[in-house]
């Protein structure tokens, strides 16, 4: 069971390819990686190596790598870019992948997609732990991070501003949580968890990237397929 992500982004086509394919852009709004870095090609014309790093507490940071390759030109106008990656740290919920992305011109907009999947690690246990908690996750950080990536093209906003955006509305949402509660406790009166309803149900700034402004799901991908020309 694949991982599908697809937005519509009001961008040159150029614009999203070039931060999207070059490393040190991706990593500025990917949320799933902390860094990604090139590895030296085998020649003209081969597919990229690169190496991924994503840190998950203090001292602890996992790497792996991955190979990718991309047709920029297609008779449609569109692109697609497919990879393969793993990491053989033992802490990491993945152990190989594979996946593509897809961008397809539609006037003044691109819609962009992409479809991965992954073996997860630990037998039995990690299956379940993916199903019910990694794999959600991952589709939500997917989704997040293609929406920050759609303010950073629109709206020209840095995905660092977006991020400390981001993590101040949780702070203003948490607050409000908070006091709602306290005056409920110290009123004995259930009506100011209306409040709550409120922090919870509002739907993030225009300026705040939000997973559910993206389609996604764990539908099926033709990953395996497509992974296989990174091969070639």
């Amino acid at each position: 069971m694949g991982l599908l992500v697809e937005t519509v982004i009001e961008a040159d086509l150029d614009l999203l390819w070039q931060r999207t394919q070059r490393s040190d852009q991706h990593q500025r709004w990917d949320l799933r990686f902390g860094s990604i870095d090139d590895l030296p090609s085998d020649g003209p014309g081969a597919p990229q190596r690169f190496r991924y790093a994503t840190r998950i507490g203090p001292g602890l940071v996992i790497a792996g790598t991955g190979v990718t390759a991309a047709d920029r030109h297609h008779p449609d106008g569109g692109a697609t870019s497919v990879l393969r990656f793993g990491s053989p740290h033992p802490c990491c919920p993945i152990r190989t992948g594979q996946g593509y992305w897809s961008y397809r011109p539609d006037g003044g907009t691109v819609r962009f997609r992409t479809g991965y999947d992954y073996q997860p690690r630990w037998g039995r246990f990690g299956r379940w732990f993916d199903l019910l908690v990694f794999r959600p996750l991952m589709a939500w950080a997917t989704a997040w991070s293609f929406d920050r990536l759609r303010l950073w093209c629109e709206r020209g906003i840095p995905p660092e501003r977006s991020l400390r955006q981001a993590w101040f509305e949780v702070a203003v949402r948490s607050a409000a949580v908070a006091l709602a509660v306290g005056l409920a406790v110290a009123l004995r009166s259930p009506y100011p968890l209306v409040l709550v309803v409120a922090a919870i149900g509002l739907p993030p700034l225009p300026t705040t990237p939000a997973a559910r402004r993206c389609h996604y799901h764990p539908g099926r991908c033709r990953c395996r397929r497509t992974a296989n020309a990174t091969k070639e």
